[in-house]
């Protein structure tokens, strides 16, 4: 399972998709839902976004989620949680995720893996600025995706 909020879904994490692609058959990207939060996209936008930037990737199921992690992992018998970090202050707080996870779910093992270099200063909060701010976002986001303007 790859999951994230993916407010929006960018390059870089179409990036540790692919490589994870190369370890499992199957990835499920996981959409997390955080109710007391209001993202940039809606569900159903960053979804479509999701189907957008993996058209035509075998092994990809995207799904969304609401709760822990490690739950939706076991209700579907996952075993591995694929994280991505651009920087060691990410390692360090998918370390502590992971760690976290062990302790509730010592059955399934999370995998980091880190961008590739050329993605390393994609956020999804750089490309949210640069959409309210009117900027080009084609540098940051997966070949084939049309980023909707954010209340679409």
């Amino acid at each position: 399972m790859f999951p994230g909020s993916f407010d929006p879904f960018t390059a870089g994490h179409q990036n540790i998709l692919k490589r994870a692609l190369t370890m499992f058959d199957t990835v499920v990207v996981a959409v997390g839902i955080n109710q007391d939060k209001r993202g940039f996209y809606t569900p159903a936008q960053k979804l479509d976004i999701i189907r957008q930037a993996t058209e035509g990737m075998k092994g990809v199921n995207i799904i969304q989620y609401d709760g822990l992690t490690v739950d939706i992992c076991r209700k579907l018998g996952i075993k591995h949680i694929v994280r991505g970090v651009r920087n060691m202050l990410d390692f360090e707080n998918e370390r502590a995720i992971a760690d976290a996870n062990r302790r509730l779910a010592p059955e399934i093992e999370t995998i980091i893996i880190p961008t590739a270099q050329e993605f390393a200063h994609i956020s999804s909060s750089a490309v949210r600025d640069l959409i309210q701010h009117h900027g080009d976002t084609s540098l940051f986001e997966p070949e084939g995706v049309i980023l909707p303007q954010a209340g679409q």
